[in-house]
């Protein structure tokens, strides 16, 4: 699997770098077939502190795009919400494959 990550308007550190790239590639437990996985990270224009964005997509043969989008106070937290909720949607996806 390919991990494109992009943060926009700062520079990620190389230990999010790490963490992301390592939550990204457990997802291929779920599906095999990834292809890519593009992540965006940016920060948002909020009044509170859940300034932090992190946007995965999942591109998969055979099939439309996966996507999930969170924001919350920290890249990490984002991060994890985000893989856990592409997890589901692979499952998901899978299932209908076989069915």
């Amino acid at each position: 699997m390919n991990i494109k990550i992009q943060s926009v308007h700062f520079d990620a550190d190389k230990k999010l770098l790490e963490f992301i790239e390592n939550k990204v590639e457990k997802l291929s437990q779920v599906a095999d077939d990834i292809m890519l996985a593009e992540v965006v990270l940016r920060l948002e224009n909020s009044e509170t502190n859940e300034n932090k964005v992190a946007e995965i997509r999942i591109d998969i043969p055979h099939a439309s795009d996966i996507f999930a989008r969170r924001q919350t106070k920290s890249f990490e937290e984002s991060i994890d919400l985000a893989t856990d909720a592409l997890r589901r949607q692979l499952r998901r996806f899978k299932q209908k494959q076989r069915g």
